[in-house]
C-alpha cells in the first residue's frame, strides 16, 4: 500500500516493499504545478496541431495532512487549497478543490541510471528515456521524420508529415527499471516529458481522477497492467494457420486467391476490404464507406463465402465508425439522430476525409452505439458470413463538435477508440462469435485491449525508413504489448505509397521473413496497388511467400502455447527483451529483435542492402532455430538470407524438438528454393 512520509518541508509517497520514493514534495521543489489554460486545436484528415493558450500556472508549495491518508496542496499557507490528494491503496485519488482549474503538471523523482518505457504503441523508440511523448491518438504521419523530404511535403500538404511521437494508440502509462509502473487516469491530451535526469514531468490539460501505481519486475508489471485494462481471449485457430491474403480487386480477387493456393500458399482468410465498394481518390484506391456488401464488385458473394468455409477458409471485410454522406445508411443514421452534431445547429457534423465527407455515429449515444453493433456489424457482416474484418480508424474525432452524452470532445477524443472497439466487440457478443469471428484495430487508447482480440501497427510507409518503415512495426509490437496488447500484427508490405516511395523486391522478401513471426500474418495490396509489387507480381516473390506462409502455419502449435500464456497472465506474444531478462541493461533498448513467446528470439532483417544483421542474445543457452548448433550469449554477426531470418531457441524450451524440426525442415525448404 502508499504511504505519506512527512519530513520539516513535505512528504515522500512510498509503497510497501519498494526503496525508492515515487513522488516528492518540497516547498522549493513542489511535485504539484495547475492553472487554467485554453487550447488551440486544427486538424486536416486526422492531423492534429494542438498549442496551448495558458491562462496561469501555479506551484503548489504549500502541503498539509489533513489525515494519514489524505494531503492538500496550494500555492502559499493563507491562500485555499486547490488540489487533494486521497489514498485508496496503490491509487492517488486526485479532487480539484477549484473548478476552475484545466491544468496539471507532475514531476515524479527519477534516477539517473532508470530506463522507461511505455506510452502506448511507440513506433519510433522503445526506450523513451531522454525524449518527450504528446498522447493524443491521431493519425501518425508519413515518413515521421521531419528531416525527410517526403515528411515535408506530407507536412506542406496537409500536416501529414508526423513526427517520432505521433501514434494511432497514445497511452499515459508508463514502467520503469526501477521496478514500477504509472498510470494517469485522464483522457485528456497529456505530455509524458523524460528529458530531465532528476524527474519525469507529467503534463495533462484536466486534472486527473488518480495517479496509479504498480509494482514489480517488468513481466510481472505487463502482467498487472493487462490485467488492469483487460485481456484479449485466445485467437481462433482459423487465423493461425496461414496468411490471411489482402486482395481488392473485386471477383478477380478470388481466383488470384486459388493461384497462390496452387503456388503453395498457406491462406487462412481471404481479406477483401473493397467488399462494400471503392472510390478513387488523388491519395489511391480507397473504399466507399458504407458498410454492405457491394453486389455488383463481388457477384454471388454469399456462395463464394460458403465454398471458402467448406475449404476451412474465412472471409474478412473492413468497417469503421463513419458513414459517406452519399451512402443510405448515412441517411438511416441521420433520420434516427444517431449522428454527432454541429456545435451551432441541429445538422450532422460531416468530416472531410479527403475528397469526400463522412458523418460520425455518435457512440455517447447508447441507441447509436447499438444500431452499429447490431444494424452494421451484425446483420451486414456477421450475419453475412464474415469471420473478421478491420475496424479502421477512430482517431479522427473533431474536438469541435456536439455528442450526445454533453461530454467535452477534447475528453472524449482519446476516448473514442474504445468506445469505437466496444461496438466492435458488442456486436461480436450478441452473435455468440467472441472468440471466433475476430477484428483488428490500430486507433487505441486506455482500456481499449478489454474489447479488441487484436492490434494492428496502422499504416507504414513501404520502405526501410527509420521512422515509418518495417523496423516501426516491431517498435510498436512491443511497446504495445506493455500496456495489455497481447496479439499483435501487420500489414505484410507496409501500406503507404507516395511521392516515388514504392515496393521494391528486397522489402518484400523482408516483410515475409518478418511476418512469418508474428500471430497473425496478413498481407496489404497499400493504397496503390497497381503501383507496389504484390506477393504475387513475380514467381519467386509468390514462392518464397508460399514457403514462410508454410512456416507460420507450422508454428501454430507453439503460437497456441503463448497465446494461452497471454490469455492467463497477460504476456503479449511479441516481448521486448528485457521483459525476461529485466538485469540486462543491453536488452533495455533492443527494439529491432524480440522474444517470440517465451522459446523463440527473432531479429527480422530491417536494414536494405544487407545479407546479415548484429543479434544480441542475452544470457542463457540458445540453439540455432535452422541447425540446432549451440550459440553463445553475447552479440553476433547473424547471416540472414531470404527465407532465413535470425532466430534462436531457448535450450531449455518445453518444444525444443519440435521447434527445432520446423527450423530443420524449414532451412532445407529454403536452401532448395534458393
Amino acid at each position: 500500500m502508499l504511504g505519506f512520509e512527512w519530513n520539516d518541508d513535505g512528504f515522500a509517497l512510498m509503497a510497501a516493499g519498494h526503496s525508492a520514493p515515487l513522488m516528492l514534495h518540497a516547498s522549493a521543489t513542489p511535485a504539484l504545478r495547475v492553472g487554467r489554460g485554453l487550447a488551440d486545436v486544427h486538424m486536416m484528415n486526422g492531423n492534429f496541431r494542438l498549442t496551448n493558450q495558458p491562462e496561469y500556472m501555479l506551484d503548489l508549495a504549500f502541503a498539509r495532512a489533513t489525515s494519514a491518508d489524505c494531503v492538500e496542496l496550494g500555492h502559499d499557507a493563507g491562500a485555499p487549497p486547490l488540489i487533494r490528494l486521497m489514498l485508496d491503496g496503490m491509487r492517488l485519488r486526485v479532487t480539484a478543490l477549484d473548478p476552475a482549474l484545466n491544468r496539471w503538471e507532475l514531476r515524479l523523482p527519477a534516477q539517473d541510471d532508470e530506463q522507461i518505457w511505455g506510452c502506448g504503441e511507440q513506433m519510433s523508440y522503445l526506450a523513451l528515456r531522454g525524449r518527450q511523448f504528446p498522447l493524443w491518438t491521431s493519425e501518425p504521419g508519413v515518413g515521421r521524420d521531419k528531416s525527410l523530404k517526403i515528411t515535408q511535403t506530407m507536412d506542406a500538404f496537409n500536416m501529414a508529415g508526423g513526427d517520432y511521437w505521433t501514434t494511432n494508440y497514445p497511452q499515459p502509462t508508463f514502467l520503469s527499471s526501477a521496478g514500477h509502473a504509472v498510470h494517469v487516469d485522464c483522457d485528456a491530451y497529456q505530455v509524458f516529458d523524460f528529458t530531465a535526469p532528476d524527474r519525469h514531468r507529467l503534463e495533462a490539460w484536466s486534472i486527473p481522477g488518480a495517479i496509479e501505481f504498480m509494482l514489480g519486475k517488468p513481466a510481472e508489471l505487463v502482467s498487472q497492467l493487462s490485467q488492469r485494462f483487460g485481456r484479449q481471449p485466445m485467437l481462433p485457430d482459423w487465423a493461425l494457420n496461414g496468411a490471411i491474403i489482402g486482395l481488392k480487386g473485386g471477383n478477380a480477387s478470388f481466383t488470384r486467391l486459388a493461384a497462390m493456393r496452387a503456388a503453395g500458399v498457406a491462406v487462412s482468410g481471404l481479406w477483401c476490404e473493397d467488399w462494400c465498394g471503392i472510390r478513387e481518390t488523388s491519395f489511391g484506391r480507397r473504399l466507399f464507406w458504407d458498410w454492405q456488401w457491394n453486389a455488383g464488385r463481388y457477384t454471388d458473394l454469399p456462395d463464394k463465402i460458403a465454398a471458402l468455409r467448406a475449404d476451412g477458409i474465412g472471409f474478412l471485410g473492413y468497417t469503421n465508425p463513419y458513414l459517406a454522406v452519399d451512402g443510405p445508411l448515412y441517411q438511416e443514421a441521420k433520420a434516427a439522430g444517431y449522428l454527432a452534431l454541429r456545435l451551432d445547429s441541429d445538422t450532422p457534423y460531416d468530416v472531410d476525409f479527403g475528397e469526400f465527407l463522412a458523418g460520425v455515429v455518435d457512440f455517447t449515444n447508447p441507441a447509436a452505439a447499438k444500431w452499429f453493433a447490431d444494424r452494421i456489424i451484425g446483420q451486414e457482416m456477421l450475419d453475412f458470413g464474415l469471420v473478421g474484418w478491420m475496424a479502421d480508424f477512430g482517431e479522427y474525432l473533431p474536438t469541435d463538435l456536439r455528442l450526445f452524452d454533453g461530454s467535452d470532445p477534447m475528453e472524449a477524443h482519446n476516448r473514442w477508440p474504445v468506445l469505437w472497439a466496444k461496438v466492435n466487440a458488442d456486436a461480436l457478443a450478441s452473435r455468440g462469435q467472441t472468440g471466433e469471428a475476430v477484428f483488428f484495430m490500430r486507433a487505441g487508447w486506455t482500456g481499449v485491449g478489454a474489447h479488441c482480440p487484436l492490434h494492428w501497427a496502422g499504416d507504414q510507409l513501404v520502405d526501410f525508413s527509420r521512422h515509418d518503415g518495417i523496423n516501426t512495426a516491431i517498435t510498436g509490437a512491443l511497446s504495445a504489448g506493455l500496456v495489455g496488447n497481447a496479439w499483435h500484427h501487420a500489414d505484410c508490405g507496409g501500406y503507404t505509397s507516395l511521392h516515388g516511395v514504392v515496393r521494391t523486391a528486397e522489402l518484400m522478401h523482408r516483410w515475409f521473413d518478418f511476418c512469418a513471426f508474428t500471430p497473425v500474418m496478413r498481407t496489404h495490396e497499400g493504397n496503390r496497388p497497381e503501383d507496389n509489387l504484390q506477393v504475387d507480381s513475380t514467381p519467386a516473390l509468390l514462392a518464397h511467400f508460399a514457403l514462410m506462409t508454410r512456416l507460420h502455419a507450422a508454428l501454430a502449435p507453439y503460437v497456441r502455447t503463448a497465446g494461452a500464456e497471454a490469455v492467463a497472465i497477460g504476456l503479449p506474444l511479441m516481448r521486448a527483451v528485457f521483459l525476461h531478462y529485466p538485469q540486462d541493461r543491453t536488452g533495455w533498448t533492443v527494439q529491432d529483435q524480440y522474444l517470440y513467446g517465451n522459446d523463440l528470439m527473432v531479429a527480422p532483417v530491417v536494414t536494405q542492402g544487407t545479407a546479415s544483421r548484429d543479434v544480441y542474445l542475452p544470457e542463457d543457452n540458445w540453439r540455432d532455430f535452422y541447425t540446432g548448433a549451440a550459440v553463445a550469449a553475447g552479440w553476433h554477426q547473424a547471416g540472414a538470407a531470404t527465407g532465413r531470418p535470425p532466430v534462436f531457441v531457448q535450450a531449455d524450451a518445453p518444444m525444443l524438438a519440435e521447434l527445432l524440426a520446423i527450423g530443420r525442415a524449414h532451412a532445407a525448404a529454403a536452401d532448395a528454393l534458393a
